[in-house]
């Protein structure tokens, strides 16, 4: 047994039963066992969760909301039924302040368009930091050549951590947003999410938490973080794609016009005049994606049915054997070297491109990401075009880091 394994909590997880519950990790990939080590860009989904999309495929398809007839009543009720589920898993104030959405990057443009815009005015500030995915980047880009607003960017360090006194040194008066992952996709650093919020609301300013990479991996309370905002994906979190959450405070919501106009999110249409629904459904225009939503609700309830804390240390383990591993190769760069991390491993090996590593990997039945992430300032500033990255899952083992590890070995091999 993994020495590591010995001495942390991660030996009461059970990981050959949780395997189990996911069909997927019993396939083979060109003749190997696969080991999929991509879970920062698309978790795999387990069982319950794809029982529960074709039970609503195959029994309750309908619209939601609209129709008095038996499975229209049962579509709706499985919705909303995650709905609800979703506000416990957060500890929302309501299901009015769980919205509906495609994913991360559409909340974080929601937000953008329907809350920021009517705010900003030219020479207000939107701050950032220098470990955004391009989601967290783009939207506040357009924002601001819509107002004139300006973008402030903090910087980050060699370790690729954010200090909060940095993030504070670029507040300014006139800073009205402050936007920030919980976790880097690219690097796994945690940011000192809860120091953040506090000092942005100190100042007036409003938080906005791109969720998607820790949800997965931490217990998150919007309300005790006090976070404005919190945006996060499905796909991440062992449910559907093409569904996601964006959290918002109700009092802020409340004033927020809608984004998008059309059904469902309207109470009355004239030709004079609209009047709008309720929360959360003003900014659910349109027939939403039901059977993503079923399936992010059945991804709760299996993360929920398990013990968190055990897979949670689990992942803490596999990330540290990968890392101490990892960086005791020759010609082995890690890229990102934070403290306080997620399970994201990220490296360069000298003399291999990361594609031409990656495929080699894939030789080998070794599924990772290469390329830049979809943070390509990150890149930057490490200097490298891209880079190779491990991410983990609960049901990972140490066994598959062993195989990483020889599989990078042989491709440093066959390039020297």
């Amino acid at each position: 047994m993994n020495s590591i394994l010995k001495q942390t909590p991660a030996s009461i997880f059970d990981v050959e039963a949780t395997r189990r519950d996911f069909p997927i990790l019993a396939r083979q990939i060109n003749g190997k066992p696969l080991a999929y080590l991509d879970n920062a860009a698309s978790a795999q989904r387990p069982d319950s969760v794809i029982q529960a999309l074709l039970d609503y495929q195959r029994r309750h398809h309908a619209n939601v909301h609209r129709g008095v007839h038996a499975l229209s009543q049962e579509a709706t009720a499985l919705f909303e039924s995650a709905r609800e589920r979703l506000v416990r898993f957060i500890n929302a104030g309501s299901i009015r302040e769980v919205v509906f959405v495609r994913g991360t990057t559409e909340a974080i443009n929601l937000v953008a368009q329907s809350y920021a815009r009517p705010q900003l005015r030219a020479g207000d500030e939107v701050l950032i930091t220098g470990l955004e995915h391009h989601a967290n980047i783009v939207p506040w880009q357009m924002l601001c050549e819509q107002t004139g607003a300006k973008l402030i960017v903090a910087p980050i360090d060699t370790d690729g951590e954010v200090h909060v006194q940095t993030v504070e040194a670029a507040m300014s008066p006139r800073t009205r947003i402050l936007a920030f992952a919980h976790a880097s996709n690219a690097l796994g650093t945690l940011l000192p999410v809860e120091a953040l919020i506090a000092s942005a609301k100190a100042r007036g300013i409003v938080t906005v938490v791109d969720g998607a990479q820790a949800i997965p991996h931490l217990r998150v309370d919007v309300r005790k973080l006090g976070c404005d905002f919190y945006a996060f994906s499905g796909h991440k979190m062992f449910g559907p794609t093409g569904i996601g959450v964006l959290y918002g405070r109700e009092s802020l919501l409340e004033k927020m016009p809608p984004w998008q106009g059309g059904g469902d999110m309207i109470l009355t249409v004239s030709f004079a005049k609209t009047t709008y629904n309720a929360l959360p459904y003003k900014f659910e225009a349109g027939t939403p994606n039901i059977e993503g939503a079923i399936g992010l609700g059945a991804a709760v309830d299996y993360m929920t049915s398990l013990d968190l804390d055990a897979a949670h240390a689990h992942e803490a383990a596999l990330l540290a054997c990968a890392t101490q591993k990892l960086s005791a190769m020759p010609a082995v760069r890690l890229i990102g070297t934070a403290r306080r991390k997620v399970s994201v491993v990220s490296f360069v090996v000298e003399g291999v491109h990361p594609h031409d590593l990656g495929t080699i990997l894939d030789e080998q039945g070794i599924a990772i990401r290469t390329g830049h992430h979809c943070a390509m300032p990150v890149m930057e500033f490490f200097d490298v075009p891209a880079t190779a990255r491990a991410s983990f899952a609960f049901y990972n083992t140490f066994e598959e880091i062993d195989r990483l590890v020889a599989a990078v070995e042989s491709a440093r091999r066959l390039f020297a």
